[in-house]
C-alpha cells in the first residue's frame, strides 16, 4: 500500500476543528471551491491498479475510487476521484477519519460538512456521493470493529 499524509492533527475532533478554522478565512464560495480543488491536488498518488470496479464508490456522479486497509486500532483510506472538487471533499473525509481507530471514526459525526457550509452549498448528486463516501467509512469501521 502507498503512505498516507493522514492523520494531520491528533484528533478527528481536531481535524474537524482545523477545517472549520480554515474554511473561515474564505469570503465567499468561490474562494471555498478554489480551496477544494487545491487540497485535491495534494491527495496521494492513488495507483492505475486500484481503479477498479471493486474499489468504485457506488453513489456519487463523477468516478470515486477508495480502498481502506488496517484493523480496529488504526484504519487508512486511499481515495480519488476524476473530479477536482470532489478530490477535495475526498481530501476533508480523509483528514478526518483516516489513520484513526474504528472507535474514533464511529464515535465522530462529520460536524464539519455543516460547520464550513458544504451541506448548502454542494449539489445534490455531490452532496448523494459525499454520503456515499462517508457510509462507506463508517461501514468500514463497522465491519473491522
Amino acid at each position: 500500500m502507498t503512505n498516507s499524509p493522514f492523520p494531520l492533527e491528533p484528533t478527528a475532533a481536531d481535524a474537524q476543528a482545523a477545517i472549520a478554522e480554515e474554511f473561515s478565512f474564505f469570503g465567499d464560495w468561490s474562494e471555498r471551491y478554489q480551496y477544494l480543488i487545491d487540497l485535491g491536488r495534494k491527495l496521494p498518488t492513488f495507483p492505475e491498479e486500484w481503479k477498479t470496479e471493486e474499489h468504485r464508490l457506488l453513489g456519487c456522479q463523477s468516478m470515486v475510487w477508495i480502498v481502506p486497509e488496517g484493523d480496529a486500532d488504526k484504519l487508512v483510506f486511499h481515495a480519488i476521484s476524476d473530479s477536482a472538487i470532489v478530490s477535495g471533499l475526498i481530501y476533508l473525509a480523509l483528514r478526518v477519519y483516516s489513520g484513526r481507530s474504528a472507535a474514533e471514526i464511529l464515535a465522530t459525526d462529520p460536524d464539519y460538512v455543516s460547520a464550513i457550509g458544504l451541506a448548502k452549498h454542494l449539489s445534490p448528486t455531490r452532496s448523494n456521493g459525499l454520503a456515499a463516501m462517508l457510509a462507506f467509512i463508517r461501514d468500514t469501521a463497522q465491519a473491522r470493529q
